[in-house]
């Protein structure tokens, strides 16, 4: 009974270890490691993009909505004291 234990863990041994070393499981953990090196560099490229994004839209838009909305108000101003005024409105 022994002797049939030993020689099944053999057996079992034998064929994972040809399964393991086969170049097919080579391949899918080599493709496996790109994939997982190319999905780290992207990630990190497009936290950099969303960086750069984030500060060029904080440098450049959001003053101009800032000046914007100020102009509006202001023109919202101006309508308001000429209707009291009792002036037209000049377009």
């Amino acid at each position: 009974m022994a002797a049939k234990k030993s020689n099944n863990n053999g057996v079992i041994s034998r064929v994972s270890s040809s399964i393991s070393e086969s170049p097919i499981v080579y391949r899918g953990k080599r493709v496996a490691s790109d994939a997982g090196f190319v999905a780290k560099k992207l990630l990190k490229s497009t936290g950099k993009a969303a960086w750069i994004a984030g500060t060029t839209f904080l440098i450049l838009v959001v003053p101009l909505i800032i000046e914007m909305d100020r102009e509006a108000q202001f023109n919202e101003l101006e309508l308001q004291q000429a209707s009291l005024l009792g002036t037209p409105p000049q377009k």
